[in-house]
């Protein structure tokens, strides 16, 4: 059954094609976005090529980045086809090496970036997809003669090359790279010639095919004058020549049978021939002759994607504690007005199994601490629907992050859509070796949940199947795309925060909806309930800049970041250290700020039709939070070199205001001033974010007024106060003269009499100079809105 509704099944935009044909060399240095990696072959990010390539003091062996190299055959001779590197090339230019040798790149369809489960299992379909553009667009040969099945995957070498054999000993070009070495066999190839392989004359001067002993007598014994690519000549000596060579089994190996050369857990390392040291970097030896590494393990207790590979950065300890008001706010949560638990109410205890639950609350706390404080003080039963609904998506979640747990992207997809009927119909089911930590032992004892899930109402259960289907199927239709670059554009970054996020919010109107708490006309504000989502995963998007983007998935558009990267590459923006990528940067970041905050208005709209106390503060909470730390990023480079976070004892203040409409309205109000006093006029987003602010500061109550109220309240008490304290500091002091014998005020003999003066003085003259204060206050006191917001107990009580 098809549970994907109209508003999902939203056309795309188009993918863009890359077309060779119409750039020169210079255009695709510049345009290609490589695949920038770790020393583990992790993807981390990408690079133009020619940044990549480019060698310097800075960057004395370029960037380390993905590459591949294709050796094709013909099946009759067992011949190998060479090319000569055209002399317009701008690296390596003039050399003989193997058939084609390129990149892999981001943001191409079919995707060309690899797992590394499909590097592990030696499938690696996204390098085989970049081998088949570029034989065609080198060579001229087609797609059809060199099918993706008929590429074999031998092993990785990591090599680096300064380009000074071409360029000279100061050479500012050259390789370092991550090779996947390619086999492919094609029968009659060299018989064809030129109806086979016609070189684009702008990339390949020459073309040859060379049998085995020839080529080792013109690249090994006999040396001779041609000039050879380093990359080439390392792979002939250590692999391809020989007795045990490669070559020797080439039709075993192209048969696509196992060999004793499949080698696909290791990464071998090799310095260049020393004639390729230097260049413009001065770069010297690196890693050896002959270094083989096994691919490292993650450690399973981190959690998932780049988390703790970037910085984040935190104001020192000192300078938080300077903000009194934010201590006294992290000690009232803390010990005076914590959030309140209802997860041992009576009706709860009666209903699930205890032991389920109870795991389900701790991993819950352990996958999002903070977030569990919030869903335990919404009413009870309806705690525990939100409770496992937020489980059930972290779990699918989990699968679809898992970047190496399955063994092609088809594999995820098909458990991605299958999973409500799995893990949601059968109780039995759980599954191991997906995702790190926390969320594998969610993963791995699942049936706990399901017990819980299953005892949750009809209308419950109904509501977290519909929204994991559809949510599934909507990841099932990213989880395929190279999202290294970012989403293609608005259109494309908006679908996906509906499938992540503004389907939560969906799901969460019709829980509140259906527990009672709500009105039934909740569940029908489906464009508001997007909203609030995609206000929140936008808010993390825009923070998680460099997580994203080292981890290889990245969702700015690049329908707006390609208007301020002069590389045209999303990595662009993290070069802080260049004047001009700090302001082209700063404009970008805050174009996409201004997209999330024309949001908030409707996320306010949302809040307000909510009428009980609990759920307004679990829907307020994260609103707040987003709100503030859009204010925390705006016009802020920190963003491009970590992960920009508020301050804890500014979460707790938060919370604390997001108790009252009052106080949400104040805090949206007031932060978006402050980002409206922020803005540059330069900005070429200036006026579009002003009129954003402006209408934040239209739906909320203005802060003189809140301010206002807050002043009634003080002097009210005030008021009340101070003749309670005239009254007592008179009697004490009449009793004082009476023991004494003193015919007016008494003596005063101790230092309690002084300070009781004092403050009968200080309470005489507040009465004379303030007492009338609070009716003229509260009088003038005009407030644009009246919410009152209901605690569920009483509103069980009045429904009675």
């Amino acid at each position: 059954m098809d549970t994907t509704n109209a508003a999902d099944k939203a056309s795309l935009p188009k993918a863009s094609i890359w077309d060779g044909a119409s750039m020169t060399q210079d255009d695709m240095m510049l345009r290609d976005a490589v695949l920038v990696l770790d020393h583990d072959d992790n993807v981390i990010g990408s690079e133009s090529k020619k940044n990549a390539h480019v060698f310097s003091p800075s960057q004395p062996r370029g960037v380390l980045h993905r590459a591949f190299s294709v050796f094709l055959f013909d099946e009759e001779s067992g011949d190998l086809l060479l090319q000569k590197r055209a002399a317009s090339k701008i690296t390596f230019p003039n050399v003989w090496t193997n058939t084609c040798c390129s990149h892999p790149l981001h943001a191409m369809e079919p995707p060309e970036v690899d797992a590394l489960a499909e590097v592990a299992d030696g499938s690696v379909p996204g390098s085989k997809h970049a081998a088949i553009r570029k034989l065609e667009h080198e060579l001229g040969i087609a797609a059809e003669d060199v099918p993706h099945s008929s590429f074999v995957f031998l092993t990785r070498m990591h090599y680096w090359a300064a380009d000074t054999v071409t360029h000279g000993k100061m050479s500012p070009w050259g390789e370092h790279e991550i090779d996947f070495v390619l086999f492919v066999s094609v029968k009659g190839a060299k018989k064809r010639g030129l109806f086979f392989a016609r070189p684009r004359p702008d990339e390949v001067d020459d073309v040859w095919w060379i049998g085995h002993d020839d080529l080792a007598r013109e690249l090994v014994i006999e040396g001779g004058d041609r000039l050879w690519s380093p990359w080439f000549r390392l792979i002939a000596k250590k692999w391809l020549l020989g007795e045990g060579g490669w070559w020797k089994d080439v039709k075993k190996i192209c048969a696509g049978k196992p060999t004793r050369h499949d080698d696909f857990g290791t990464i071998h390392r090799f310095d260049p021939p020393r004639e390729h040291f230097g260049g413009a970097g001065k770069a010297g030896r690196l890693l050896g002759n002959l270094v083989v590494t096994p691919v490292r393990k993650g450690n399973k207790e981190l959690k998932q994607g780049a988390y703790g590979k970037v910085k984040i950065h935190q104001e020192s300890k000192l300078s938080q504690l300077k903000r009194l008001d934010e201590v006294f706010a992290a000690m009232t949560l803390l010990y005076i007005k914590p959030l309140h638990s209802n997860l041992d109410h009576s009706s709860i205890s009666a209903t699930f199994n205890k032991s389920d639950l109870k795991f389900c609350d701790d991993i819950l706390s352990k996958v999002s601490r903070s977030f569990a404080a919030v869903i335990r003080q919404l009413p009870p039963p309806m705690l525990v629907d939100v409770l496992i609904f937020y489980l059930v998506l972290r779990a699918l979640d989990t699968v679809e992050d898992d970047m190496t747990a399955f063994s092609s992207v088809e594999v995820k997809i098909k458990h991605l859509i299958q999973f409500h009927k799995t893990a949601l119909a059968d109780p039995t089911w759980s599954m191991d070796g997906v995702g790190e930590g926390d969320e594998r032992k969610l993963l791995q004892q699942f049936p706990k949940c399901h017990s819980v899930y299953a005892d949750l109402s009809p209308d419950s259960r109904r509501i977290i199947a519909d929204i994991t289907a559809r949510m599934a199927n909507g990841m099932a239709e990213f989880v395929s795309k190279d999202l290294g670059q970012g989403t293609a554009d608005i259109k494309e970054y908006n679908r996906y925060c509906h499938f992540v996020a503004g389907l939560v919010g969906e799901g969460l109107s019709r829980l509140f909806a259906a527990s009672g708490h709500e009105n039934a006309s909740l569940a029908s504000e489906l464009h508001l309930s997007d909203q609030m989502g995609l206000f929140l995963q936008k808010t993390n998007i825009i923070r998680d800049y460099l997580e994203d983007y080292v981890d290889g998935r990245a969702f700015w558009p690049q329908k707006v970041w390609k208007k301020y990267s002069k590389s045209g590459d999303l990595g662009y923006f993290r070069h802080q250290h260049l004047a001009p990528n700090r302001t082209a940067s700063l404009s970008c970041l805050n174009e996409l700020i201004t997209d999330a905050l024309e949001l908030a208005p409707d996320c306010l709209r949302y809040l307000s039709k909510l009428q009980c106390a609990e759920i307004f503060q679990f829907c307020a909470i994260p609103q707040i939070m987003a709100m503030a730390t859009l204010e925390k990023c705006f016009d802020n480079q920190d963003v491009f070199t970590g992960v920009v976070k508020i301050r804890k004892g500014m979460s707790c203040k938060l919370i604390l205001a997001s108790k009252e409409v009052e106080g949400v309205h104040d805090t949206f109000s007031r932060l978006a001033r402050k980002i409206s006093r922020r803005s540059r006029t330069g900005d070429p987003s200036h006026a579009r974010t002003l009129r954003a602010c402006e209408a934040i500061c239209e739906m909320t109550v203005r802060s003189s007024e809140m301010t206002n109220r807050s002043l009634t309240k003080v002097i009210s008490i005030c008021n009340y106060l101070a003749p309670v304290l005239i009254a007592n500091c008179s009697t004490y002091l009449y009793m004082r003269r009476s023991a004494l014998g003193d015919s007016a005020f008494p003596s005063l003999h101790q230092t309690q009499d002084v300070v009781v003066l004092a403050i009968l003085f200080a309470a005489v003259v507040y009465l004379m100079s303030f007492g009338l204060m609070g009716f003229v206050v509260a009088g003038d006191s005009t407030f644009r809105q009246q919410h009152t917001l209901i605690p569920a107990a009483e509103m069980c009580v009045s429904k009675k």
